[in-house]
């Protein structure tokens, strides 16, 4: 700490350093100057002073597997590479038998958490979901279900004419436990309209997050970063994101997941250096004083970078996935199988010099290694 205050750095960087030293938040403009200015040795310090205070040297990981019910999508967006339309080639779609036969596949390696998510298909409704939810835990009771992005929700309450509040109430009858933190994109909006004009808005993305929150469901948050935004308008999604757990406090954790330039409609566009990633884990650690845990989705970025970020204020690395997830593999990242075993993972945490730790969903605490 000593080290920075005393170093050759602007007296604004100086300033935002003393803040978050003292345990003080910074505004939306300090966390753009941190963006546009400040050298990556500099965010590292801030970000895993934050992170240590927050979690010591614990990284979480847990038991988990991914379903996708289906790649057909109403929506297009640009940055996709996953969406498929009824009868396209690549399309795919399990019925509920086949949903069922995958959570058995999974039953033997005993998970704590099915994270569900999917296209937004035109024929399916909340109680089809929720039908799908009821399998599952047949078949798995103790497990975490974690499903839905906000712009899946929001069609499917509607398909079953349901008010936002009644139809989250009633998938948490069905048995869903938490929601992930998709479908956020970017919230500025001359963004947005440029990247995925046809999905939910900003406002009822976080409308939803709000109202899963007040009717006892948790949640993750996300941001798509590394396409046309601007550090601005990335500080503006956190902005809003902190706003909102001011409110509730319900958001778990906060992802910010890379786009991948493979087989969509911005792949012109390239991807952003692993120098980009390390600084945007940094600075979102810095400005999201509210949310607790900062997790590095390692499917997206492969797993040497994943296990670098822990020096940059991420304290989770999501976890072992079991082969389960095409989103990103569709897209072009370098793991197309993405699987790691619990040994796998706690090596890579500890060869980091940091403590491994398997949580549940909620983040208790399984087992420490």
């Amino acid at each position: 700490m000593e080290t920075i205050l005393k170093s050759d750095i602007s007296d604004d960087l100086k300033q935002i350093a003393q803040k978050v030293f003292e345990g003080k938040r910074i505004s939306v403009a300090e966390g753009i100057l941190l963006y546009e200015k400040a050298e990556l040795g500099y965010l590292a310090v801030l970000a895993n002073f934050v992170r240590e205070k927050l979690h010591g040297k614990k990284t979480y990981f847990n038991r988990n597997f991914h379903i996708e019910p289906t790649n057909i999508c109403i929506y297009s967006c640009k940055f996709c590479s996953y969406v498929r339309k009824i009868g396209q080639e690549g399309a795919w779609e399990y019925d509920l038998a086949g949903i069922e036969e995958l959570a058995h596949k999974h039953k033997a390696a005993n998970p704590t958490e099915v994270h569900i998510v999917g296209g937004v298909h035109p024929k399916r409704d909340l109680h089809y979901y929720g039908e799908m939810i009821q399998r599952i835990k047949a078949i798995l009771p103790d497990v975490h279900v974690k499903a839905f992005t906000a712009v899946e929700l929001e069609f499917m309450i509607k398909k079953a004419k349901m008010t936002l509040a009644d139809g989250l109430k009633k998938l948490k009858e069905y048995g869903l436990d938490s929601i992930p933190g998709g479908g956020a994109e970017i919230f500025a909006p001359e963004i947005r309209t440029q990247v995925c004009d046809e999905k939910s808005t900003a406002e009822m993305w976080l409308e939803i997050h709000q109202t899963a929150h007040e009717v006892g469901l948790p949640s993750n948050a996300t941001i798509l970063y590394g396409h046309i935004e601007s550090y601005a308008h990335r500080i503006d999604h956190l902005q809003r994101l902190r706003e909102l757990q001011d409110k509730t406090g319900g958001f778990n954790t906060f992802i910010p997941l890379k786009y991948r330039n493979q087989n969509n409609s911005l792949s012109e566009l390239g991807e952003v250096s692993t120098l980009e990633d390390l600084r945007n884990f940094a600075v979102s650690r810095i400005f999201l004083d509210n949310i607790s845990h900062l997790k590095a989705y390692w499917p997206m970025l492969g797993k040497e970078k994943a296990q670098l970020s822990l020096s940059f204020g991420v304290d989770d690395i999501d976890g072992t996935i079991d082969d389960s997830t095409k989103i990103y593999s569709m897209a072009g990242v370098e793991d197309e199988k993405p699987q790691m075993t619990t040994n796998e993972l706690v090596d890579l945490i500890k060869s980091a010099n940091f403590e491994a730790v398997e949580r549940d969903t909620l983040y208790n605490v399984i087992k420490k290694y």
